[in-house]
């Protein structure tokens, strides 16, 4: 069955942006998963690259963080690429853009100094790779105890990658009462696991 973006309950400025950039049919993660996240709920969705599913997480957050003074990051997303955090934050700003909500990617390759002051300037929605953004934590640069919203995504890349110790010292920091949402396009025995200690009661979607 076709859903359509308006079938979501989404805001109308989100409607405005989706329309903006010719989203009008909901994907099927979309569709599964916007309603969830939505509920605030802890979600495991099962998705690859090219299926919608990083409209899927910002949609929800972006509209939670509606109204959320700037000054304090506010969701952290975590991805395993320089490349595929800067699509997300561009995705971010896109979809955010009638909102007015800051987004900043924490990467590295790139210099410190931009991505210092827009840390502490407050920027609400931090896309980060694991290794730069311990790098900004070390020096005190990043705030993350008003975090609302965690994302990890494409997690089976971050783990195949080594980045679980990251991960783990990252969740150190981060309140327990959040939001939690996990992608990843297989469900292995390391993702299942992660899952296990890092949500509550989550709902899944494939």
């Amino acid at each position: 069955m076709t859903i359509s973006m308006n079938d979501l309950n989404l805001i109308a400025p989100l409607l405005d942006a989706v329309a903006d950039m010719g989203y009008t049919v909901a994907t099927p993660i979309q569709a599964k998963a916007i309603p969830i996240a939505l509920a605030g709920r802890d979600l495991i969705g099962c998705a690859s690259t090219g299926t919608g599913k990083t409209a899927a997480f910002l949609l929800p957050i972006l509209q939670r963080l509606q109204g959320r003074p700037e000054g304090s990051c506010r969701a952290l997303i975590l991805s395993p690429t320089r490349e595929l955090a800067l699509q997300i934050d561009e995705q971010a700003l896109a979809l955010g853009y009638h909102l007015g909500l800051s987004a900043t990617a924490v990467v590295g390759g790139m210099e410190m100094g931009p991505q210092e002051r827009a840390l502490r300037d407050g920027s609400v929605i931090v896309v980060a790779t694991p290794g730069r953004l311990l790098d900004h934590m070390r020096f005190k640069y990043v705030d993350l105890s008003g975090v609302e919203v965690l994302v990890l995504d494409e997690a089976d890349r971050m783990l195949d990658m080594g980045f679980l110790p990251d991960i783990e010292r990252i969740l150190a920091a981060l309140p327990a009462d959040r939001q939690t949402l996990l992608f990843s396009a297989t469900m292995s025995p390391k993702i299942r696991l992660l899952a296990g200690e890092i949500l509550r009661d989550p709902a899944t979607v494939t």
